[in-house]
């Protein structure tokens, strides 16, 4: 399917799809869009650091809304033959890159999420990663996984303006993490694999976010990632002062 799609094509394939991951339960398709699936609003893609004073290295929290990740070979085909992703906005980590290529992404009760952001660069395993909101309306039951973790994971459908591609596995709720370099490890106590606990405090909302994933490697920025729905439960937009505290080990009795 690398061909270019017009819209009779694209909702045809996507119905065929959709057949075979819901049988005879799949009906009449509603109208709505131009390929006749319910369209849902995409969130904002603008991301939302708010940076914490007072620390040797700058702490830097992200919303990182939902995007999708691919490979090479699936750039091709949703984007056409020798297509590359198109860097258009930089991304707080070095040689990451929001690009300037969208896809929508189907789920099994026919309905999308149009215009979901691509990053890159390129990697091994195409990857979406979403809220858990998104995975309710889009009728997917998400796992919380460390990103690049997919295997045995739910599939969707992606549309692209040059092809369609069936991801059999590959749509997770990204677990929220900490992405750090040696001397932060060092200056936190942690290292990669550990869990650390975030603390913000934003008007009427202080909370605190447990077991973060710690990520380590050379050359990392000291950043938080928080999906859209995180970032909005805790306030983050209007957040004063953020920091990371290392879980205290339990000290009940069993």
């Amino acid at each position: 399917m690398t061909a270019t799609l017009n819209p009779s094509d694209v909702e045809r394939v996507v119905r065929d799809v959709l057949s075979r991951h819901l049988g005879n339960r799949t009906g009449a398709v509603a109208s709505g869009s131009a390929s006749g699936i319910p369209v849902l609003r995409s969130a904002s893609e603008t991301e939302t650091p708010v940076a914490a004073t007072g620390k040797r290295n700058p702490l830097v929290v992200n919303i990182s809304a939902r995007h999708v990740h691919l490979t090479q070979e699936h750039v091709e085909i949703l984007f056409g033959h020798g297509a590359k992703l198109t860097p258009e906005k930089d991304l707080y980590q070095d040689g990451y890159y929001a690009a300037k290529e969208t896809v929508a992404v189907v789920g099994p009760r026919r309905r999308m999420l149009p215009n979901v952001r691509v990053l890159g660069p390129c990697r091994p395993d195409s990857q979406v990663e979403l809220a858990f909101t998104d995975g309710i309306s889009l009728g997917i039951e998400l796992p919380v996984r460390i990103s690049g973790d997919v295997k045995g994971t739910p599939g969707c459908v992606l549309m692209g303006p040059h092809g369609v591609v069936e991801l059999k596995q590959g749509v997770i709720r990204a677990m929220r993490h900490v992405h750090m370099g040696p001397e932060d490890l060092e200056y936190y106590g942690v290292k990669d694999g550990d869990h650390i606990n975030l603390r913000v405090e934003s008007p009427g909302c202080t909370t605190v976010l447990e077991e973060l994933a710690v990520r380590a490697g050379k050359g990392i920025k000291l950043e938080v990632h928080l999906d859209t729905d995180e970032g909005n439960a805790v306030n983050l937009e209007k957040a004063t002062k953020v920091e990371l505290v290392k879980a205290e080990p339990c000290k009940c009795r069993h």
